[in-house]
């Protein structure tokens, strides 16, 4: 007999795979649900940090943020202290005062909340979030309302602690059902404040609240609600990027001062940027990694199939080689099979997979990536190399007077 060649044996292959499409399908089932997994969830994954780097990029790589507490370990990741989860530490207006006068070219932006119940005419809501910082804030983290929906208040309006405020698009739309909330009054802790402007939709950043349920105001404003003048963090707009980290170094400076140096937290966009990213990955290689088990079921459900076709296809195997084949074509083609079987799924899998993803990203930004793809495919294909050996080995070593005798 002819040594078959690799063409020869794929083709054979293939005839044998479709004798029975049912059971190909089932066999497959296992990969192509793998396969589906792991391309959903790093598409997912990189959807998650395109979001969070589009979030930094409104806010500008020159901005510092001062927040109470320690937020970051000694490492670089979150603090899990408990320091850093039951916070008392606020700021005060001298601190703010302090850090105007010695960063002359920085912006510095106080920030300060309060839960507040709102009503007007046409609507009432209860627990909405008051957030008051500056004239510059509005400005300066890309909070200006579109043409046509008002304006953010002034320096003056500020000052005189005015009774304004803008509102986020939710919010707007929740009191001002039918209606344009720009010009309208409402209501919140007893002081009638007019609507001057309306946010276009921003939705929420890094997993917080949204900010389209935010009522903006002077933060004059928000100390009369709380009845003090506690500053809950603070913005800085260093002059450029390539003095951020001077301002962050003169901002260490200043409040080590007053206060003790895990009171507060000094850092930047990048930083915050780089903490997250690394928990987004470490997040998106452990779940890809659960999703990979049900690879290796898919495999093992492989290598049974083709335990039970070496069985069924016993006395072929003993006529091909009382007639001169050779065990190693036996095991090529055997193996072959496997193969091809684990990228049926595979290539399913990937299809599937992209699907899924595109109806995801009508409503989150998850994005395919051609290492997904890859990497879903070369584990498909190993899978049915690793797991086609063993039947393949046991049919390349069937003795033929034996297998001749099977029934």
């Amino acid at each position: 007999m002819l040594k078959p060649s690799l063409d020869d044996l794929i083709k054979s292959s293939f005839r044998s795979i479709l004798k029975n499409k049912g059971r190909t399908a089932l066999t497959s089932l296992g990969i192509i649900i793998g396969v589906t997994s792991v391309i959903l969830l790093t598409s997912i994954g990189n959807g998650l940090q395109i979001y969070i780097n589009q979030q930094f990029e409104s806010l500008g790589a020159n901005t510092v943020f001062v927040a109470p507490g320690k937020v970051f370990n000694d490492k670089g990741g979150f603090s899990n202290s408990p320091s850093s989860r039951l916070v008392s530490t606020s700021f005060s207006l001298k601190d703010i005062n302090d850090l105007r006068r010695n960063l002359k070219n920085s912006i510095v932006s106080p920030n300060s909340q309060s839960t507040v119940d709102i009503s007007t005419s046409f609507a009432n809501k209860k627990g909405v979030t008051a957030f008051g910082s500056n004239y510059l804030y509005g400005p300066n983290n890309n909070l200006i309302p579109s043409a046509g929906n008002g304006r953010w208040y002034n320096k003056e309006e500020d000052d005189k602690k005015s009774n304004v405020a803008v509102l986020g698009y939710t919010l707007a739309n929740d009191l001002f059902p039918k209606s344009s909330a720009l010009g309208k009054k409402i209501i919140a802790k007893g002081k009638s404040l007019k609507v001057i402007g309306i946010l276009d939709k921003k939705g929420s950043s890094f997993g917080g609240p949204s900010f389209d349920d935010f009522l903006y105001i002077p933060i004059g404003l928000v100390f009369e609600f709380t009845g003090n003048e506690n500053i809950n963090a603070i913005n800085i707009k260093a002059s450029q990027q390539e003095g951020v980290e001077a301002t962050k170094a003169e901002v260490k400076k200043i409040l080590l001062k007053k206060y003790d140096k895990d009171a507060f937290s000094v850092f930047d966009s990048s930083q915050l940027l780089s903490s997250i990213n690394s928990i987004i990955s470490t997040l998106t290689i452990a779940l890809t990694g659960i999703a990979a088990i049900s690879l290796v079921v898919g495999g093992i459900g492989i290598m049974n199939i083709m335990l039970v076709t070496v069985t069924e296809r016993t006395r072929e195997i003993g006529l091909r080689k009382a007639i001169g084949a050779y065990p190693r074509a036996i095991l090529i083609q055997f193996l072959i099979e496997a193969v091809i079987l684990s990228s049926i799924g595979g290539l399913v899998g990937i299809c599937l997979g992209a699907l899924g993803t595109f109806a995801i990203s009508q409503f989150f930004p998850a994005q395919v990536t051609i290492g997904s793809i890859s990497l879903a495919f070369g584990v498909s294909f190993a899978v049915g190399v690793i797991f086609g050996v063993a039947p393949a080995r046991k049919a390349s070593q069937l003795s033929p007077i034996e297998a001749l005798r099977y029934e």
